[in-house]
């Protein structure tokens, strides 16, 4: 599975609603969704209505207009909505469940390739299937807080911090922190 520009920026919409929903802000305008997370808004129409269409996001016309989540996020799981955007979730298609195909392997049935890979889609929709929308926006926000806590530390002490890729800032490790 490769997550597309197009799932991702799906995905980073829907949490930007989901915020906005959380936050009390109501209806978004696309242009603020495009500037705020820094997306094509031809793209973002066209991704809007794609998720307007499936129920995720309805649209309000006129000068208050914009967009918001049609339904709570508690019920958006992560992996329905990669599913919608960006298809199947298996590296290869014959380890799909959605969209199998047949692959040109001459013993699919023993073929140790397609195991290795049905674990690999079955371990990516464990996760993306066991998380909703809510639990993102709950985990980004507290994040958020967090680092907005540590900026107001370090301004104390007059120190900065240097940004790097560390496990524990990944979803899963800020999920299981305590809050704040």
């Amino acid at each position: 599975m490769k997550l597309t520009k197009r799932g991702e920026y799906a995905l980073r919409t829907l949490i930007r609603l989901g915020i906005a929903d959380r936050q009390g802000e109501g209806v978004i305008s696309v242009s603020t969704l495009a500037d705020q997370e820094r997306l094509p808004f031809k793209f973002l129409e066209a991704i809007l209505f794609e998720l307007r269409q499936a129920g995720y996001v309805e649209s309000l016309r006129g000068k208050h207009g914009g967009a918001r989540l049609a339904k709570p996020a508690k019920s958006i799981k992560m992996g329905d909505v990669v599913r919608l955007i960006d298809g199947k979730l298996a590296p290869i298609g014959c380890a799909s469940e959605t969209e199998y195909e047949k692959c040109t392997c001459p013993d699919e049935e023993h073929c140790g390739l397609r195991m290795l890979m049905i674990d690999v889609r079955n371990a990516i929709a464990n996760i993306l299937d066991r998380y909703t929308l809510d639990h993102v926006v709950e985990v980004t926000l507290r994040k958020q807080e967090q680092q907005a806590a540590a900026t107001r530390k370090a301004a104390k002490k007059k120190t900065s911090k240097t940004l790097h890729a560390d496990p524990a800032d990944g979803f899963l490790a800020a999920l299981l922190s305590p809050a704040i």
